[in-house]
C-alpha cells in the first residue's frame, strides 16, 4: 500500500512538472508574433495588393495573429469580396480594430474577421450598394450582398448560451442583422425600422454580438484579446510596391489614357514608327501592366486591346487611307482601355440596364480621355514648337517668298500637265506619287486612296500640288 502511494505521488510529480513546462511554453511569458495591416483607405486595387502582400508576409513569419488596423468608407464590392474570401479563410485569428468607420464593404470585410474591437463613437454597417455616383444600384445588386453579408456571418458558425439551466445555440453573428446593414425592407424589432439600413455604434455592436469589445488604441486591443506579450510586425513597401500602387492609381491610370490616345493620334496625322508611336506603346505597357500581375486585367481585355493595336498598324503601314480596319482598330483600343475599369460584379449579371451603365460610364471616361489628350497634343505641340520656346529651334522660322526669288516648284510645268494621264508610282493615301510620260511628281488623290499601278488623270493644280482621280472617274 505504501509502495502504491509512493508511486502515486511520483506519478503526479511527473505529471506535474510536465504541465508547468506546457504552461510556461504557451502562458503569459511567451511573446506572441502580431502582424498589423492597415485599411484605412477606399477599398480598391491599391489596397488590394497591400493587404494581400501583408497576409502573405504574415504567414512567413509564422505570425500568430493578424490584426486589421480599419477606417474605411468602402469601396469596390469585389475587391472587398477578395478580402473577405482571404480572412475567412487564414490559418490564424484574425482581429480588427475598427478605428472610427467600417462602411460599406468595410462592414463586409470587418465581420469576416474572427473577433472585432472598436473605438468609442465609431460605426459598422450601411453596406448598401451604390454605382460611381452614389446612386444605389437594383435589387439583384443588393441581394448579392445580402447574401455575402448573412454567409459572412454564418462562417462564425453558433455558440452556446445558458439560461436557467438550459443551453440552447445561437448565432456568433446574427446573419439577420447583417442582411439589415444591405436591405432597408428587413424589420428587426428593437433593432431597426423598416426604411433604414441599419448601422451599429460601437454599445450596440457589442450588444448585438458584431464586436467583442470597446478598444481606444491598438494596445487596449491586443490586451482586451487576451495578447499580453507580444511584438508587432508591419508590411514595409519596396520601391517596386511603391510604382505598382501608384500606377494602379484612378488619376495615373487616367493620365497613361491619354498618354495612349495621344501618341496614336500624332502617329496617325504623320504615320511612321517614331516617338508618338513608342509613347503610346510604353504607356500601355504601363497601364496594362499593373492591372494584369494584380489580376484585375484579363487576358481578354489584353487581346481586345492588341487586336486593335494590330488593325490601326495594318491601316497605317499596309492599307492606304483610313477605312473599316482603321476605324475597328480603334474601336479595340477604346474597348480594350476601357473594360478594364469595369467592377467584376457586373459581369455577375446579364442584361442588365445598369450593367449597361456602368459599361457605356466607363467608356465615356476614356473617350473624355481620348478628347482631352487630343486638345491637349495640338496645345503642347503649339507652344513646345512656337519659336522662343523648348523645342523652338527644331521648327522651321524662316519663310521664303517667290517675290525674293525663291521658287520651289515649277509652276507652268505642273499647269501643262493638267488633263493628262499617268499611272500611280506609288500608292495614293492620299499624298503619293504620279508618273506621267517619263516624269514623275509629287500628287494627291481628290477622293479615297489610289493603288500603285493605277490609271489616273490630272483634275487641276493648285499651289504647286497636282491633284488626281482614277482615269475612270474623270
Amino acid at each position: 500500500m505504501k509502495r502504491f502511494i509512493v508511486r502515486l505521488i511520483l506519478l503526479l510529480a511527473v505529471v506535474s512538472a510536465t504541465a508547468g513546462y506546457t504552461i510556461a511554453q504557451t502562458g503569459p511569458d511567451t511573446i506572441a508574433v502580431v502582424y498589423k495591416c492597415d485599411i484605412k483607405k477606399n477599398i480598391a486595387a491599391p489596397l488590394w495588393r497591400t493587404v494581400k502582400k501583408s497576409f502573405a508576409e504574415a504567414d512567413s513569419v509564422n505570425a500568430d495573429f493578424m490584426l486589421i488596423h480599419m477606417n474605411t468608407y468602402g469601396g469596390q464590392v469585389d475587391i472587398a469580396d477578395s478580402m473577405r474570401t482571404l480572412i475567412l479563410n487564414y490559418d490564424i485569428p484574425v482581429l480588427v480594430f475598427i478605428d472610427n468607420q467600417a462602411i460599406s464593404a468595410g462592414a463586409l470585410i470587418a465581420i469576416s474577421a474572427d473577433s472585432i474591437y472598436m473605438r468609442s463613437g465609431a460605426s459598422i454597417g450601411a453596406a448598401t450598394v451604390v454605382d460611381q455616383t452614389g446612386q444605389k444600384m437594383p435589387d439583384k445588386y443588393q441581394s448579392f450582398m445580402r447574401g455575402m453579408m448573412r454567409a459572412t456571418a454564418e462562417a462564425h458558425g453558433k455558440k452556446p448560451v445558458v439560461e436557467n439551466g438550459d443551453t440552447t445555440w445561437v448565432w456568433h453573428r446574427d446573419p439577420e442583422i447583417a442582411q439589415a446593414m444591405v436591405d432597408p425592407s428587413i424589420v428587426l424589432k428593437g433593432i431597426v425600422d423598416t426604411g433604414q439600413v441599419l448601422t451599429l455604434t460601437t454599445l450596440e455592436a457589442i450588444k448585438y454580438g458584431f464586436c467583442e469589445g470597446e478598444a481606444e488604441t491598438v494596445e487596449e486591443v491586443l490586451q482586451s484579446a487576451g495578447i499580453k506579450e507580444y511584438t508587432i510586425r508591419e508590411l514595409k513597401l519596396t520601391l517596386v510596391d511603391r510604382i505598382i500602387i501608384l500606377l494602379v492609381n484612378p488619376v495615373v491610370s487616367g493620365l497613361l489614357i491619354m498618354l495612349i490616345i495621344g501618341g496614336i493620334y500624332f502617329e496617325l496625322q504623320s504615320p511612321g514608327v517614331g516617338f508618338p508611336l513608342a509613347a503610346a506603346g510604353f504607356a500601355a505597357l504601363l497601364y496594362f501592366a499593373p492591372l494584369y500581375l494584380e489580376g484585375i486585367a484579363a487576358n481578354w481585355h489584353l487581346v481586345i486591346f492588341i487586336a486593335g493595336i494590330i488593325l490601326l498598324l495594318v491601316e497605317i503601314f499596309a492599307i492606304p487611307g483610313f477605312g473599316v480596319t482603321g476605324v475597328l482598330g480603334v474601336i479595340g483600343i477604346v474597348t480594350g482601355l476601357a473594360l478594364v475599369m469595369i467592377d467584376k460584379i457586373v459581369f455577375r449579371f446579364g442584361g442588365s440596364g445598369d450593367g449597361v451603365r456602368e459599361i457605356v460610364g466607363a467608356f465615356a471616361i476614356v473617350l473624355f480621355a481620348a478628347v482631352l489628350a487630343i486638345v491637349l497634343s495640338l496645345w503642347l505641340s503649339r507652344k513646345l514648337f512656337a519659336p522662343n520656346r523648348l523645342f523652338g529651334s527644331l521648327a522651321l522660322e524662316t519663310t521664303v517668298n517667290q517675290a525674293d526669288g525663291f521658287v520651289s516648284f515649277d509652276t507652268e510645268r505642273l499647269q501643262s500637265v493638267v488633263g493628262s494621264r499617268g499611272i500611280a508610282h506609288t500608292v495614293l493615301k492620299p499624298s503619293g506619287k504620279v508618273r506621267i510620260g517619263d516624269d514623275v511628281y509629287p500628287a494627291v488623290a481628290e477622293t479615297g486612296f489610289i493603288p500603285r499601278g493605277t490609271e489616273i488623270v490630272v483634275r487641276r493644280e493648285e499651289q504647286g500640288q497636282l491633284y488626281v482621280v482614277v482615269a475612270d472617274k474623270a
